[in-house]
């Protein structure tokens, strides 16, 4: 759901919980699960840039309750300090198990368009890659997402490889030649 791109006429509140009956796999940021089904995370405040990942389990609870249908639910996670710089996380709830990812302080921002796409790639690309290990999964996705905002355009450009040393611990940002 995109606001600005939102041409249904009807709300996204009268169309989306249809849509979403049919799915097993729900992706969104801290916002949409509000904004489209009501479902606020408790002592979270977006425009304050206040949020918690543990927070999120609630969301994913009362999705999972409404949509009984929805095996694995990603949220990510933007804490706004100004428009250069944010926190960002995300969480995965997978068939009941919560996990709550890698959290990045990400300054000097060059482009956060494509962010969330850049994240649903690497999460996709996780899932495959590490199997069972969600957490793996969901940091590699993180990761990904993370090194978008460093990029200018819509489209990720890091390789496999800047993401596992990112997610592993290494943020110098040293070229590997």
């Amino acid at each position: 759901y995109r606001k600005n791109l939102w041409k249904w006429g009807k709300t996204p509140a009268e169309v989306m919980p249809e849509l979403v009956s049919y799915t097993d796999v729900a992706i969104g940021n801290e916002e949409d699960a509000e904004k489209v089904f009501g479902i606020h995370a408790p002592e979270s405040d977006v425009t304050a840039g206040k949020v918690e990942a543990d927070q999120y389990l609630y969301v994913c609870e009362k999705l999972n309750e409404r949509f009984p249908n929805l095996k694995t639910i990603a949220i990510t996670l933007r804490g706004s300090i100004s428009a250069s710089h944010n926190e960002w996380s995300a969480v995965l709830w997978d068939e009941g198990t919560f996990y709550e990812g890698i959290d990045f302080d990400i300054t000097h921002i060059v482009d956060r368009v494509g962010g969330g796409d850049s994240f649903m790639g690497g999460l996709i690309y996780g899932l495959k890659t590490y199997g069972d290990d969600k957490q793996k999964a969901l940091n590699f996705a993180i990761a990904a997402s993370c090194l978008k905002h460093s990029i200018f355009g819509d489209f990720n450009l890091v390789t496999v490889d800047e993401v596992q040393k990112l997610m592993s611990g290494d943020a110098s940002g040293r070229v590997s030649r």
